[in-house]
C-alpha cells in the first residue's frame, strides 16, 4: 500500500508555512493531535530535521499505519493512543500543535468502519474501535426525541423530526444494524424535492459520527488545553471540515486574542493584554487547484494563532 497514493494531506504547504517560524529551535516539539496516517507529520519531520513529534490518535489502525510510515525517523517520533482532549498531558511546552479534525481518509476508505453512507457496512462509526457505543447502538436505543436532537444539533438537518420518526417505526419491525439499511430508511423518508438538494443520509451520518465519538465536547475541551500547553512563541493550526467545529475554534481563538482590560481603562496592563495573535484572516479555504485535485479539501476551514504570553 502506497500511502501517498491514497492519502493526500489537506493544505499541507500552508500548514508547513504557518508552523515553520515556531519549529527552528533544536529539539522543538510538534504535537500532531490528530495523527491519522501521518501525512502532515511526515512532511514536517522532513522539513525540520531538528524537531521531535508527538502524534496522538484514538484510532489504533491509524497509529499502526502512521507508525510504519514514520519509523524511519526513529526516536524523534512518539505515538500515543489517546483522545485529543487529553492533549494537555502530552503537549506542555510544545512549539507547534496541529489539528486536522473530522473523519480521516482511513476511516472513510475502509468500508467496514461504517462511516460512509455510500458503502454498505456495519453501523459502527467509532474512531476508537476498542471501546464505546456504536452508531447501531444509538439507532437502537435512543428515543425519538434524542434522535431528533442529535440530527438537528450535529447534522443541522431540517428533516430531523421526520427521520427520527421513520427510524423508530423501522426499528420496531427489525433491528437496523447496517449503513445500507439506514440509508434506505432515510431515502424513503425524504420528499422528492429534498432529495434533489443532496443525499438524504449526509447530515444524519455526520450527526451519528459526532455523537458516537463525542467530537464537539472533545474539541471544546481540547482547543483551550492545547493553547494553554503551547510555549510562548508557539503556534497552533486547526483545520475544520464543518461549521460546528469551525465555530468552536473561532470562538476559542477570539477569546484568547482579545484584551481583557475593563472598558475605559486609560492604559492596558500587561495582565490584560491578548494571549494570542491570530495568523489568518478569518477561515482560510483551499485553493481551486487543490480542491480539484483533492475533493476532501473542499470543505476545509483553516485557522491559526501564535501565543504571545502565558496567562497572568
Amino acid at each position: 500500500m502506497n500511502l501517498r497514493d491514497i492519502h493526500t494531506p489537506v493544505l499541507l504547504d500552508r500548514c508547513v508555512e504557518l508552523l515553520a517560524p515556531a519549529l527552528h529551535a533544536d529539539g522543538a516539539v510538534l504535537v500532531d493531535a490528530t495523527l491519522g496516517m501521518g501525512g502532515h507529520s511526515e512532511a514536517l519531520l522532513e522539513r525540520f530535521p531538528n524537531i521531535r513529534l508527538i502524534g496522538l490518535d484514538r484510532d489504533t489502525d491509524a497509529l499502526r499505519i502512521a507508525g510504519e510510515r514514520l519509523a524511519r525517523f526513529g526516536d524523534r517520533v512518539t505515538l500515543v493512543h489517546t483522545v485529543y482532549d487529553e492533549i494537555g498531558l502530552h503537549a506542555q511546552g510544545a512549539a507547534g500543535i496541529l489539528f486536522d479534525l473530522g473523519v480521516s481518509s482511513l476511516q472513510l476508505d475502509e468500508a467496514e468502519r461504517g462511516f460512509a453512507y455510500s458503502k454498505d457496512a456495519p453501523l459502527d462509526m467509532r474512531m476508537d474501535q476498542t471501546k464505546g457505543v456504536t452508531a447501531a447502538d444509538v439507532i437502537a436505543t435512543y428515543s425519538e426525541g434524542n434522535l431528533r436532537r442529535i440530527f438537528e444539533r450535529y447534522g443541522e438537518e431540517k428533516l430531523a423530526g421526520r427521520y427520527a420518526r421513520f427510524i423508530i417505526e423501522a426499528r420496531q419491525k427489525q433491528p437496523i444494524t447496517r449503513s445500507g439499511e439506514l440509508v434506505e430508511i432515510l431515502i424513503a423518508a425524504t420528499p422528492a424535492a429534498a432529495q434533489r438538494a443532496g443525499h438524504p443520509a449526509k447530515r444524519v451520518f455526520q450527526a451519528l459520527r459526532i455523537e458516537v465519538n463525542t467530537e464537539l465536547n472533545v474539541l471544546a475541551d481540547a482547543i483551550p488545553s492545547a493553547m494553554d500547553a503551547l510555549d510562548v512563541g508557539g503556534r497552533i493550526v486547526v483545520m475544520s471540515y464543518q461549521s460546528l467545529e469551525d465555530r468552536l475554534v473561532k470562538q476559542a481563538f477570539a477569546a484568547a486574542s482579545a484584551s481583557t482590560a475593563p472598558a475605559g481603562l486609560p492604559v492596558e496592563l500587561p495582565e490584560h493584554a491578548p494571549r494570542f495573535r491570530i495568523l489568518t484572516k478569518g477561515a482560510e479555504l483551499a485553493g481551486d487547484d487543490e480542491r480539484a485535485r483533492n475533493p476532501r479539501a473542499i470543505p476545509v476551514r483553516l485557522r491559526a494563532a501564535e501565543k504571545l504570553r502565558e496567562s497572568a
